[in-house]
């Protein structure tokens, strides 16, 4: 690995105006120019919207989702990249046959396109889950990978994407603010803070750097990247997500889980970080991995009885005659 000028990116998508959204986005991707950036990382699902994806007929996430790599999208981004000779990931619905996958498309200098389909998905179900990890080499050469949202949570996710030598973890997401149920991680934030962010930026932006938002982050975010030798930038929404207020604070971190650059302001925003490829050699994670004893963990590719579909999990905390709206 060489060393790379990273940036993770929220913003606050337009509900299906893929135009507006797509545009949003071109002028960060000329900010991150400006910057000498090789890496630019926008949010799950950032050019459709996210959350309002749960009310939408199958016909309508059928018109939104777009195919890969020949689709409009999928081509802008990877002009963009070919243009500013950087690596660029984002988020979009993608229409494969009969099927429709909450996916992340990467488009590199060389012209490659990449695309991680999120292996738990849950937002529709009328949404296919992935069934691969995505890890692949890039032209600044590094390895990256890419685990969308959910996927991150599971810490079998990143490991399996270190064990093929991943050294960039790409974290778009949608989350913060969410009604998760449990009364230790996350929950609702007042959508009348956000309204007032201009007025009273201390109060929205206080609810970011707490429990529903940073401070949820912190108790596993930083692991994922220690335990498993891994840079990660984390690009996730901001603001209104239909019913819901995205928390943002995109952050970047080290392969030793410390953070290089973040934010919490209560708007579209970037950070960028370098990320000094002389670290990982000997960073913890990497050296735990060579530590490993693989004819010990057998029982983690076999069944408990306990697993359940992502979508029930997400709302185990609901009624069965109270369905998300």
């Amino acid at each position: 690995m060489r060393d790379l000028r990273a940036a993770a990116v929220q913003f606050e998508s337009v509900p299906s105006d893929k135009d507006a959204n797509l545009a949003r986005m071109r002028s960060f991707v000329e900010q991150a120019a400006g910057r000498n950036v090789r890496l630019v990382v926008f949010p799950e699902c950032c050019v459709t919207g996210y959350w309002h994806l749960r009310k939408r007929t199958r016909e309508e996430l059928v018109e939104l989702a777009e195919p890969i790599p020949d689709g409009p999208t999928a081509q802008t981004v990877l002009g963009w990249s070919r243009l500013h000779g950087m690596t660029i990931g984002a988020g979009l619905l993608e229409r494969d046959g009969d099927r429709i996958y909450n996916s992340f498309v990467v488009g590199m200098a060389d012209g490659t396109i990449r695309t991680h389909r999120k292996l738990h998905a849950f937002v529709s179900p009328h949404l296919s889950c992935g069934d691969a990890h995505t890890v692949f080499d890039t032209p600044d050469g590094y390895r990256a990978a890419v685990l969308i949202c959910y996927d991150n949570n599971l810490v079998e996710n990143a490991r399996i994407c270190a064990l093929a030598g991943a050294e960039v973890l790409l974290a778009p997401h949608q989350t913060g603010g969410c009604d998760s149920g449990s009364p230790c991680a996350m929950g609702l934030i007042d959508p009348k803070l956000w309204d007032a962010r201009r007025e009273d930026p201390e109060s929205i932006e206080r609810a970011f750097r707490g429990d529903k938002g940073r401070s949820w982050l912190m108790r596993w975010l930083p692991a994922r990247a220690h335990d498993n030798g891994l840079f990660l930038v984390f690009a996730n929404g901001v603001g209104r997500d239909d019913n819901e207020i995205r928390t943002g604070n995109a952050m970047i971190l080290d392969c030793y889980g410390r953070i290089l650059a973040e934010t919490w302001k209560a708007d579209d925003d970037m950070v960028v970080a370098d990320l000094d490829a002389s670290l990982r050699p000997r960073c913890t994670g990497v050296r735990w991995i060579r530590a490993r004893r693989p004819e010990l963990y057998q029982p983690l590719t076999e069944r408990t009885g306990r697993e359940r579909d992502t979508r029930s999990v997400r709302f185990d905390h609901l009624p069965p005659d109270n369905p998300p709206s």
